[in-house]
């Protein structure tokens, strides 16, 4: 157990499922607030101590987190904080993901200027190396989904590497073909896409993802364990799930036990492992790592080809992706112990 904590500790990671509305420090959320002349239901060091009854619940909670933050350089801070953070526990690189609907205080230009800084300032710091996606929420419009694509096409950054989308597929039905074109023209702009699906979806939200969305990846797609013709697709066409066990079994699988994790690695499927949301589940990717290991049965051997597998799965360049492999195969040739 020593040796598998240490290993898990020391191991660089990657992470690709995160957002970065659930990595803001309660601390600096309640100054935040107090410079706004605003008030959290909590205290700062209580804020995250609280239950989500469901995704809905969950989605508010973080709309009313990131009211607080009132101007472009609070944001800014936060990127970085992220970013600094990250590379304590000896995550090398991340993609954070940021919902502009959470800011609605914020331009989309203003958001893209924000992070990209925030993210600059971490890695002259010496923080890791961190990217952004930007998400549509599942309510909006088509011409409100293709706006941000144009913004980010003529905003782009370094730091700026694809689109996603999330929320609750549940309420929302199945939207696909209305994301489409905005999915399509960030495609021909040269941008990631990932879509969240397969949580609040069943297996035909996947589906729809690669059907309709042409998604690089999928945000979670537990939920594609429920049809086995899916889990051959995913594994023949080796599309990334970016899994997030403990976020999973807190809002998904009440009986964890019912949890497909190992079933999909068992059968081939491309799994990347990540938090999702770090402050509410109060958790380090280490701690997420090794929750892997006890619950799944993840060998070190299978954590390491996890890392692998977010490697091939970034939205970064090759340059990047050759440099953090290189990290991967010098830990991997290190003696045990």
């Amino acid at each position: 157990m020593k040796e598998q904590n240490a290993f898990i500790r020391h191991m660089p990671k990657l992470e690709l499922h995160v957002h970065l509305e659930s990595t803001i420090d309660g601390i600096k959320l309640e100054q935040y607030a107090h410079r706004q002349g605003k008030h959290l239901p909590r205290s700062g060091d209580a804020i995250y101590q609280c239950s989500a009854v469901d995704l809905s619940n969950f989605l508010s909670f973080l709309d009313m987190i990131c009211s607080m933050v009132g101007d472009r350089g609070e944001l800014e801070e936060i990127a970085h904080d992220f970013s600094l953070r990250s590379r304590e526990e000896n995550i090398l690189y991340a993609e954070a993901i940021l919902n502009p609907t959470h800011w609605p205080q914020f331009s989309h230009e203003e958001i893209i200027v924000a992070l990209t800084e925030g993210f600059d300032h971490g890695v002259a710091d010496g923080g890791a190396d961190c990217r952004f996606t930007l998400s549509l929420s599942r309510n909006q419009t088509t011409q409100e989904a293709m706006a941000l694509v144009s913004c980010m096409e003529h905003c782009r950054t370094h730091r700026l590497v694809g689109l996603s989308i999330d929320g609750n597929e549940a309420l929302s039905g199945r939207t696909g073909k209305r994301f489409a074109p905005a999915f399509a023209m960030a495609k021909r702009a040269g941008f990631g896409l990932t879509v969240h699906a397969g949580e609040s979806s069943g297996p035909e939200g996947v589906t729809d993802a690669l059907d309709d969305l042409h998604a690089d990846r999928i945000d979670h797609g537990v939920r594609a364990a429920e049809d086995p013709s899916l889990v051959k697709r995913l594994v023949r066409e080796q599309i990334p799930l970016n899994l997030c066990l403990t976020s999973n079994l807190t809002l998904l699988y009440r009986n964890p036990q019912q949890h497909p994790i190992r079933r999909l690695w068992d059968e081939g499927a491309k799994i990347t492992l990540s938090r999702d949301d770090p402050t509410f589940l109060v958790l380090s990717l280490t701690e997420e790592l090794t929750r892997c290991a006890d619950f799944a049965g993840f060998t070190l051997s299978d954590l390491l080809r996890a890392e692998q597998n977010a490697v091939d799965a970034a939205f970064c360049e090759r340059e990047t992706k050759r440099s953090l492999q290189a990290r991967l195969d010098a830990f991997s040739a290190m003696p045990a112990g």
